[in-house]
């Protein structure tokens, strides 16, 4: 027997179901609920230490080995993460051919592991589960870094001569355009765009929920604490993220 399902919840289910193509924009509170620490909260990550702006990572040796030896540090909680009920429950939405695409603020590639394909993720702020070359853009893989690393505590560089640095978006660095211009077309193409687990404060990200409403989408947010976007919004639902997932797309009917 279920209990019953809470109003909001139902109708949150009845839009998924109304929509044709759904975009779904996602921020660090869906992952906190797979033990990751919102950079941005208090205790977070920039709590304890602070960001180091790009143009210190390419002025400075000391600065990239620093950049490095957090990016260790920080990786003992990503190592150990998994997708909770609500990258689970997007991922089903995809494979059902509901959900065009989801956009993402996270580094953690929890959607992929979910089950969303690479090409189904847009990465604004880029992925922190391996690395690039700055220069020639050659992947690395990031245990083959840490193992060195763990040796000799030098920055890696490339065989181009290049500088090496996870594949994320940094303070200072410009945003992926690609990216962007991806996830502002599949925006415009949507009937329902929803928005979870972000406070909707970073720009240009925060952007694309008014874009959507503009283009005559309906909007949900998803997200325990209020959003400046809140009154525009189809529906807003204060509640924690994987069971309301889980819940509007029938997991748990």
């Amino acid at each position: 027997m279920t209990s019953a399902v809470h109003p909001d919840v139902a109708r949150f289910r009845e839009l998924i179901e109304e929509a044709r193509r759904i975009v779904f924009f996602t921020g660090a509170g869906i992952s906190t609920e797979s033990g990751i620490p919102d950079f941005r909260s208090p205790g977070g990550i920039w709590a304890r230490f602070r960001p180091i702006d790009f143009r210190e990572f390419m002025a400075s040796d000391e600065a990239r080995r620093e950049t490095w030896r957090r990016k260790f540090e920080t990786d003992k909680t990503l190592r150990v993460a998994r997708p909770n009920a609500g990258h689970t429950a997007i991922a089903r939405l995809v494979r059902r051919g509901k959900a065009a695409c989801v956009i993402t603020q996270n580094i953690d590639g929890l959607h992929q592991a979910s089950g969303v394909p690479d090409e189904r993720v847009v990465e604004l702020h880029g992925n922190t589960t391996y690395a690039r070359c700055l220069a020639c853009a050659k992947r690395y893989e990031i245990d083959a870094i840490r193992e060195r690393f763990e040796r000799d505590g030098a920055a890696p560089v490339c065989d181009c001569g290049g500088y090496v640095k996870s594949a994320t978006i940094s303070f200072g660095q410009a945003m992926p355009e690609a990216e962007m211009a991806r996830a502002e077309e599949e925006t415009n193409a949507c009937d329902l765009f929803v928005s979870i687990g972000s406070s909707l404060v970073v720009y240009p990200a925060a952007g694309f929920p008014a874009l959507a409403k503009r283009r005559g989408a309906r909007l949900v947010i998803l997200n325990r604490d209020p959003t400046d976007f809140d009154e525009i919004a189809d529906l807003v639902l204060h509640r924690e993220i994987g069971p309301t997932l889980a819940q509007a797309t029938g997991a748990n009917a």
